[in-house]
């Protein structure tokens, strides 16, 4: 599949143009210029020609912070990759000094070129078109990705780069797509608090530089999801931005960022909570737990930057034992320390996330369930409501991804929470269900007397 790179100076246009092309918004939109800082690559269309798109950060004069040329190694990378470079200006503040220097770098790379001027909707944006004319770049083509105006002359300016339906030949076959198939890429979320490694994590994991790292907190704002395989397991790796108190957040950029990483967790199935080892483990951290549980993510603790703490065993103790406290939800979550930077612990930790998958997915027999329900009820019987016993009659599970299930019972809204809470406690050591979030939904049998007044 051909690869087309999006490249231009900040806030020109360049994601408002992916998500165009992805069909949905993936990438954050903003009118603060560099909102976009990784690369961020999926699945593209238009009209009936399919492509992977690439949305890069904007390059702005270059200066001698290491952030800044890591975000310009990242674009260089997009540009090697791709098949076609879409330069994008904004045809309404026309041609700058620094559009002529990314010209000129593009010159170089031996790749085709479009030149786009974009933000051209009504009549705006006249003389920055005549400008781009003279890059001499080849084609451009004036288009608003806002309101999607001039796709179509985009569109016939592709053509030509992409072989006829006729001479493709086919990705896989179909005994690879059924493998593909069956094989369904497991949805990882990393989060945390700024500047806890986790973009870090994530290439040491891939074994490349693919994400951005610098030491300041704050350097990741989209979420990218990169694609990786581990023990033959399709995984989408997702990076997300640091989730700080929310009384803290003061920039819109932030806010989206944070709301960004939320959808993402959202839309997981396992999540990787990263912890900087070397900070106390603030309320903030159990914070994030709390609510990747509530959603009904599978959760796993990394204890990353471990080869800098001195009490080790201490720690891991203190930290466990606040999550048994105070984490009821999901106990049994796994603690694995680790050091992103120097690759340590990372076996572990993935095998705890295919652990953690599998529990996520667990299904239990609904003959197995009601024998169970059996036993615990007759140790510890449900309680009576106003002399009459309350009693559990069936059980089944009612869903997987997390684990939920249904119990039917007489006088069913009655049953305290803490018997409730008695019945997960029990499910989760019987069945070895550590670690995921168990949901229980009590229901009301059908009196038999009903239709016989």
């Amino acid at each position: 599949m051909k690869k087309i790179a999006i490249i231009g100076r900040p806030n020109v246009g360049k994601s408002t143009l992916f998500n165009r092309f992805a069909g949905k918004r993936l990438a954050l939109v903003h009118d603060m210029p560099g909102m976009t800082r990784d690369r961020k690559e999926t699945n593209g269309k238009l009209y009936d020609l399919s492509f992977k798109i690439i949305d890069t950060a904007g390059l702005a004069d270059p200066d001698s912070s290491i952030l800044t040329k890591r975000m310009f190694s990242q674009t260089q990378m997009a540009i090697d990759e791709a098949d076609l470079v879409l330069f994008v200006i904004d045809a309404r503040e026309g041609i700058t000094p620094y559009d002529r220097e990314l010209a000129n770098h593009l010159r170089r790379q031996n790749k085709p070129i479009i030149v786009i001027a974009n933000k051209c909707e009504g009549r705006h944006g006249e003389t920055g078109y005549s400008e781009a004319m003279s890059l001499a770049l080849g084609d451009v083509v004036a288009i608003s990705a806002e309101h999607g105006e001039g796709l179509y002359d985009l569109y016939e300016y592709m053509l030509p780069l992409f072989p006829t339906v006729e001479n493709e030949e086919p990705e896989n076959d179909q005994e690879d797509t059924g493998k593909a198939a069956k094989r369904r890429p497991l949805k990882l979320a990393i989060a945390g608090r700024p500047n806890a490694g986790k973009s870090t994590l994530i290439n040491r994991l891939i074994g490349e530089e693919r994400l951005l790292t610098a030491d300041m907190p704050g350097v990741t704002r989209d979420a990218i999801t990169v694609q990786w395989n581990y023990k033959d397991q399709a995984i989408d790796l997702i990076d997300t931005a640091g989730m700080r108190r929310r009384s803290r957040i003061d920039q819109a950029s932030e806010k989206l960022a944070v709301m960004d990483t939320q959808r993402s967790i959202n839309f997981a199935e396992v999540v990787v909570l990263m912890i900087d080892a070397t900070c106390p483990f603030e309320k903030q951290d159990l914070t994030i737990a709390y609510d990747i549980v509530s959603e009904g993510r599978a959760l796993v603790l990394a204890l990353n930057k471990w080869d800098l703490i001195e009490d080790k065993s201490g720690l891991l103790k203190s930290i466990q034992e606040k999550l048994e406290n105070q984490l009821t939800q999901a106990r049994g979550i796994p603690c694995i320390p680790i050091s992103a930077q120097h690759g340590r612990g990372l076996d572990k930790l993935m095998d705890a996330v295919m652990l953690m998958y599998s529990n996520w997915n667990r299904r239990i027999s609904t003959g197995q369930l009601n024998k169970w329900l059996s036993f615990v009820t007759e140790n510890h019987p449900a309680p009576a409501v106003n002399g009459r016993r309350i009693r559990l009659k069936y059980m089944t599970q009612a869903k997987t991804r997390p684990p939920t299930f249904a119990v039917f019972a007489s006088q069913a809204s009655q049953l305290p929470d803490s018997y409730s809470r008695y019945l997960i406690n029990n499910l989760r050591k019987d069945f070895q269900l550590d670690g995921v979030p168990i949901r229980i939904f009590v229901r009301g049998g059908k009196n038999p007397y009903d239709d016989k007044k």
